[in-house]
């Protein structure tokens, strides 16, 4: 029983020691500012997509996500995400304070498509071995395989809802059920670039 308790002790010590190293302190990484983004926004998240991350080291989600917007509200640099109720991590992006969205190479569409194809309630996404998880200084979990991470700060969340849509039948298309997505946004705080 000494054993047992003893092999359980030391697993929940590696598990939970997982998403400990700090992005600040990798040599992957240079932080930059948000000025300094110059990719097409548009394809990076539309083509190439990128994985919303929210949650703490000890119990985090992610998702790979196409909607999305980067740009400039409330005077401040933005970006927003687009999460369906129905998907667990939008436990996370509710709950939390800060979120994380990173985008990835050509190498690591795999992972986007994984990440995409499964639910953290069926699958172990904080223990997938094609991804390696870091913190932040807020406590946000990042990815050292992504090419680029941006740490936001939520400012604002709402349902979308039929009676908002100026074109209604873009609402019949793509919402069958009135089932709608919660809109984020978050203010951009950090920025690290893959070196």
């Amino acid at each position: 029983m000494k054993h047992l308790l003893i092999l359980i002790l030391a697993s929940l010590g590696l598990f939970s020691c997982q998403a400990q190293t700090q992005i600040e302190n990798s040599e992957d990484f240079e932080k930059i500012s948000w000025e300094e983004l110059n990719d097409n926004a548009i394809r990076m998240i539309g083509k190439d997509w990128m994985l919303v991350t929210a949650g703490d080291p000890e119990d985090y989600n992610m998702m790979t996500a196409s909607w999305g917007s980067l740009g400039w509200l409330w005077q401040k640099p933005v970006v927003s995400i687009f999460i369906h109720p129905e998907r667990h991590t939008h436990n996370y992006t509710e709950r939390e304070e800060y979120f994380t969205i990173s985008f990835y190479k050509g190498e690591n569409r795999e992972v986007l498509s994984k990440m995409g194809s499964v639910s953290g309630r069926k699958f172990d996404k904080m223990n997938y071995e094609k991804l390696t998880a870091l913190t932040t200084g807020n406590g946000s979990v990042a990815f050292k395989e992504a090419a680029l991470v941006i740490e936001c700060k939520k400012l604002y969340a709402d349902s979308l809802s039929r009676s908002s849509f100026m074109q209604p039948e873009l609402a019949e298309k793509v919402y069958f059920d009135d089932d709608y997505h919660t809109m984020y946004v978050g203010e951009i705080i950090n920025v690290w670039r893959k070196k």
